[in-house]
């Protein structure tokens, strides 16, 4: 199987989600005790998130180009990257690292179309939410329509997200919200959510969902499996 090249830390909260959700994949496909193949580069997340904060993104680059130049160093076939939000950055890490990236967004919308809807809604932070550069990805590729919370509601689960999730607090009143959101867009005419954020799913699931809910990290995590198994059948990588 191809070397899984993840870059983590963002948050540690999410990485840990993908880790686990790569080796169930693997032992699904394989069977007995099969594990992926994964070389980790895992961030200090505190500095990018204030970067982010304060809309210095060619800073958020530079770090996660250094960091993905040592997966591809490490003798990573790919990247994945474990993160909604820094896909706005998709493009420079592939092309300052050297080696293709699995966007997130793709086994996302891959597995909306199999299911049959056109219409979702999309729960992320601020800048995935109200940034075309996910959006757009999805609606084009695949013919969706992404609806997005009121004003109110985006700021509370941007809040949620970086106060709560991403340091591993798990708060009731927080997945009512949730619960609460994800009500009125149904209302407004959506047919399933993307959990557009990696960590979104400590509050969120299929059995507690009031519409069908695509959680994009493990989505993401399946598809990196699959990836490095067919890489593995036609002879490519390491």
């Amino acid at each position: 199987m191809m070397l899984i090249g993840l870059l983590g830390g963002m948050s540690p909260e999410s990485t840990g989600i993908y880790y686990r959700a790569m080796n169930m994949a693997m032992r699904d496909v394989l069977g007995q005790q099969h594990s992926a193949r994964i070389l980790m580069h895992s961030v200090d997340f505190e500095p990018i998130r204030q970067l982010q904060h304060e809309g210095k993104w060619g800073e958020c680059a530079r770090i996660l180009v250094e960091a993905a130049r040592s997966l591809k160093a490490g003798g990573a076939s790919f990247l994945v990257l474990a993160t909604n939000t820094m896909h706005k950055l998709a493009e420079e890490i592939e092309e300052g690292s050297g080696l293709a990236l699995l966007h997130i967004a793709d086994p996302t919308g891959e597995a909306i179309q199999r299911a049959g809807y056109r219409k979702v809604g999309l729960l992320a932070t601020r800048f995935t939410m109200e940034e075309r550069f996910y959006r757009h990805r999805l609606e084009q590729r695949f013919g969706l329509e992404i609806a997005l919370p009121d004003e109110d509601e985006r700021t509370d689960i941007h809040r949620i997200i970086y106060e709560e999730l991403c340091v591993g607090r798990i708060e009731q009143t927080s997945a009512a919200r949730f619960r609460q959101v994800i009500d009125h867009m149904k209302w407004a005419g959506c047919e399933a959510v993307i959990l557009g954020c990696t960590e979104i799913a400590m509050l969120v699931d299929g059995g507690t969902s009031p519409l069908p809910a695509f959680d994009t990290a493990v989505l993401h995590a399946r598809a990196a499996v699959a990836l490095s198994l067919q890489g593995e059948r036609l002879g490519l990588g390491r």
